[in-house]
C-alpha cells in the first residue's frame, strides 16, 4: 500500500531534521544561552562546557561564528577530545547599539551528527539611566614638597544601571590617576575607590581636573584637584680657616658625623683657598669638620681643630 503524499512529506522532513544535541557525541547542555539585557558599551560573558560523550576520540576540525555583537573564545584547531573529556568555551556579548541580537558558533568534527551549533542571544539596552558620581568631587592635597608626591582617594558610584569606565585622564601632568585598570564596570548601587596622585614639579599652587569617560549619561565624570608645591630648603655649610706655618699649596677637607671622627675627605681636588662650601649636607644631621694642608712635596699635615655644624630640619 502506498503512503499518502502528506505522510511521505512528513517522513522526509523527519529524516532531514538534525539530530538533537543530546544525541551528539560532541555534547553541550545547554547549547544555548540568553544574556538578557546588557548595556551598550559594556559586556557580559558566559562559559559553555563541551564534552565528548562517546566512546571514541573526537577530532574537532573547524569552527565558524556569526553575530558581530558576540565573540567566542577560539579553540586551538584542529584538536582531539578523548572520551569523557571536556573543554570550556566562553561567549561574550558586547552590544554597541540598542536592539535584539543573536549569534551562533558552528563546530565541525568527526561526530556522525556534526556540526554542533551553540546559540546565544541578548538585548542591547540604552545606558541613558546610568549615572556615575564621584565623592568627594574635589581633592585638595595641601602642601607637598617639590620632587615628592602625595595621594588622595575619591569614590566612584554607579546608579540607575551598570557603568563601564573606558578611559580616564588629567588636565595637568602634576595630577594622575593611579592603579585603575580599564575598562572596568561598576554595577548599579556599587562603588569603586580611585587613587589620585599629586607630584608637584615646581613651587606654587597647581590645579586641574581628572575625569572618567564612561557609558553614563553624565560622562565624563570630573573631579577638581588642587595642591601647592613647596620647594625644599637646600642647606650648606661654609667653612674657612687660617693657613698654617708650612708652605701649603692646598688643603683637604674632611667630614664626619661623630665627634673626633672617623672623617672622610669630601673635596674632589686639592683646594687652593682657605674656604670651602659643603652643599651635600642632609637636613637634621650634625657634622664635624677638620682640614689638612698639603705642601709641594705632597706631604699632608695632621688634622686641624674640629668644628661642628648642625643642619636644621625642614
Amino acid at each position: 500500500m502506498r503512503s499518502s503524499p502528506i505522510v511521505a512529506i512528513a517522513w522526509l522532513l523527519c529524516w532531514l531534521a538534525p539530530a538533537p544535541a543530546l544525541a551528539q557525541q560532541l555534547y553541550c547542555n545547554p547549547c544555548n544561552h540568553g544574556f538578557g539585557q546588557v548595556l551598550t558599551g559594556s559586556s557580559s560573558s558566559y562559559t559553555f562546557t563541551l564534552s565528548n560523550s562517546g566512546k571514541s576520540t573526537l577530532r574537532i576540525s573547524s569552527e565558524s561564528e556569526v553575530g558581530g555583537e558576540f565573540t567566542f573564545s577560539h579553540l586551538a584547531l584542529p584538536m582531539r577530545l578523548k572520551p569523557g573529556a571536556s573543554l570550556q568555551l566562553t561567549a561574550t556579548f558586547s552590544p554597541t547599539t540598542r536592539g535584539w541580537f543573536t549569534g551562533t558558533l558552528t563546530l565541525n568534527s568527526n561526530d556522525p551528527h556534526s556540526p554542533l551549533y551553540v546559540h546565544v542571544h541578548g538585548a542591547g539596552v540604552s545606558s541613558s539611566t546610568a549615572q556615575l558620581t564621584a565623592n568627594p568631587s574635589s581633592l585638595n592635597f595641601g602642601n607637598v614638597a617639590v620632587g615628592s608626591s602625595a595621594t588622595l582617594q575619591t569614590t566612584l558610584a554607579a546608579s540607575g544601571a551598570a557603568v563601564t569606565i573606558t578611559s580616564d585622564g588629567s588636565t595637568s601632568s602634576e595630577f594622575a590617576i593611579v592603579g585603575l585598570n580599564l575598562p572596568v564596570t561598576i554595577q548599579a548601587g556599587k562603588n569603586l575607590a580611585v587613587t589620585v596622585q599629586f607630584s608637584p614639579n615646581a613651587s606654587g599652587t597647581a590645579s586641574g581636573s581628572v575625569g572618567f569617560t564612561s557609558n553614563a549619561v553624565n560622562s565624563p565624570t570630573v573631579v577638581q584637584v588642587t595642591g601647592t608645591g613647596v620647594a625644599t630648603k637646600q642647606h650648606s655649610v661654609n667653612l674657612s680657616w687660617n693657613s698654617g706655618s708650612g708652605s701649603a699649596v692646598g688643603y683637604n677637607i674632611y667630614r664626619g658625623t661623630a665627634q673626633s671622627g672617623p672623617f672622610a675627605e669630601i673635596n674632589t681636588a686639592l683646594d687652593a683657598s682657605t674656604n670651602y662650601t659643603d652643599s651635600t649636607v642632609v637636613s637634621g644631621t650634625t657634622y664635624y669638620y677638620v682640614t689638612t694642608e698639603v705642601n709641594a712635596q705632597g706631604q699632608e699635615s695632621g688634622y686641624s681643630n674640629e668644628v661642628k655644624a648642625v643642619i636644621p630640619t625642614p
